[in-house]
């Protein structure tokens, strides 16, 4: 059974604007997808349609062969859901606040205490378990968002910019433990972020949106022969011939090649028309390259 099912998607909202157009999309058991695109691309309408938070427009959908929108408490039991901005209770401290979330799924409080002191640990939150959330830092929140959501030991996770906020040592533990959810529990994750170079270093898959649309799917290598682009060679050289490569900088130049085999055959030319070789490298075209490929858009998305 998939985890995740959508044929022929969409949303419309009122006034006409067609949020989800048409998506058709299956996620196996496990995998981490990236759902990818700018603010506005139609990712958190999807998350809301798998979550039965909004109803289809047109098409369905599925999380573990149940219809959300008809079943929402049965897929919300199933499911955890981390949004960019992490909504708990100010007045109860770190600990309190995952034993109520804990009881709300149908918890002891013996076993949500449990549970959450350990998240807590992961999570690297143990020292404030006792500190009110409104004490809390944007990145201490969204960490406990995260643990909140797992206090029940869903089957999917739905990860919305799960790393907002966050300093690079704390998005780097919570790399970390979406990768082991995913290796050890078997735990699918549905990861939406406009944070290309970031959803490139943890997913094993990806859907990329624009404009309400899905424009590509698959793994990274598949992405990248959608493109048709090879390997790139990025040389630093004194005296470099002329006409042999593109000169991006300073005595830098990039230079288009098939694959890595064509690198040694370049230097020798290189060197024996008197260049001069200070570093050789290669390059294969990036999500964010390909991103910005298929939909034709040059400027970076926000970092």
């Amino acid at each position: 059974m998939n985890a995740v099912t959508m044929n022929s998607l969409s949303k419309i909202y009122a006034g006409g604007k067609k949020a989800v157009d048409s998506v058709s999309l299956s996620l196996s058991q496990g995998e981490v997808f990236g759902f990818l695109g700018p603010n506005g691309a139609g990712k958190t309408t999807t998350v809301k349609l798998l979550n039965g938070m909004l109803s289809p427009t047109e098409g369905s959908t599925s999380v573990f062969g149940i219809e959300p929108s008809q079943n929402p408490e049965k897929v919300h039991a199933l499911s955890g859901v981390v949004t960019e901005h992490a909504q708990m209770y100010d007045s109860l401290t770190g600990i309190q606040n995952l034993i109520f979330y804990g009881s709300v799924f149908g918890l002891g409080e013996t076993e949500s205490k449990k549970r959450g002191m350990e998240l807590l640990e992961q999570l690297e939150l143990s020292d404030a378990k006792d500190t009110k959330l409104a004490a809390y830092s944007t990145g201490m929140r969204q960490r406990l968002s995260l643990a909140r959501a797992l206090i029940h030991q869903p089957q999917i996770l739905f990860l919305d910019e799960p790393t907002s906020g966050l300093d690079p040592e704390s998005a780097q533990n919570v790399h970390s433990m979406i990768r082991r959810l995913s290796a050890e529990k078997g735990i699918t994750v549905f990861l939406c972020t406009h944070q290309l170079r970031y959803a490139q270093e943890i997913c094993t898959r990806y859907g990329l949106m624009a404009e309400g649309r899905l424009i590509a799917e698959g793994t990274l290598e598949a992405l990248r022969s959608r493109i048709h682009a090879g390997m790139q060679v990025k040389l630093k050289v004194k005296n470099m011939p002329p006409d042999l490569a593109r000169r991006t900088d300073d005595d830098t130049y990039e230079l288009p090649i098939r694959s890595e085999d064509e690198i040694p055959q370049l230097v020798q030319q290189i060197a024996g028309a008197g260049g001069q070789i200070y570093h050789v490298s290669s390059k294969l075209p990036s999500l964010e390259d390909i991103y910005f490929t298929l939909t034709g858009k040059k400027e970076e998305l926000p970092q």
